[in-house]
């Protein structure tokens, strides 16, 4: 596809994408990988915003502005079927939509 081609020739010409551990998180992250990379701004979904814990393993991407984070690894996908979704906190709370139309919040179902 010619998108692909584009966006890997011109915007991601500084390096390979790699997986580190966030050393310090905020509005930025700062990540250790093969190299210490400060300052990278998070990248999400719109409408989504996290801040990733300390200690989580991160994939960063390079870029010609620096880099940017595109996400942590998550925590294990309990319970959740194909096509379910699940938004949760490191302090436990979470949210599931679930295939047959559910929304359970800390285990609970909601109408």
């Amino acid at each position: 596809m010619w998108i692909s081609r584009y966006v890997t020739g011109n915007s991601f010409a500084a390096g390979s994408p790699e997986v580190g551990e966030v050393r310090s998180s905020g509005d930025k992250v700062s990540v250790s990988a093969s190299s210490d990379r400060q300052s990278v701004p998070i990248i999400a979904p719109y409408g989504i915003a996290y801040v990733p814990p300390v200690g989580a393993s991160s994939l960063v991407m390079p870029t010609g502005a620096g880099g940017v984070c595109l996400g942590v690894v998550s925590a294990p996908a309990e319970g959740l079927e194909q096509g379910e979704l699940m938004l949760y906190s490191s302090g436990g709370a979470r949210i599931v939509l679930k295939n047959d139309g559910r929304v359970m919040i800390n285990g609970r179902a909601v109408e």
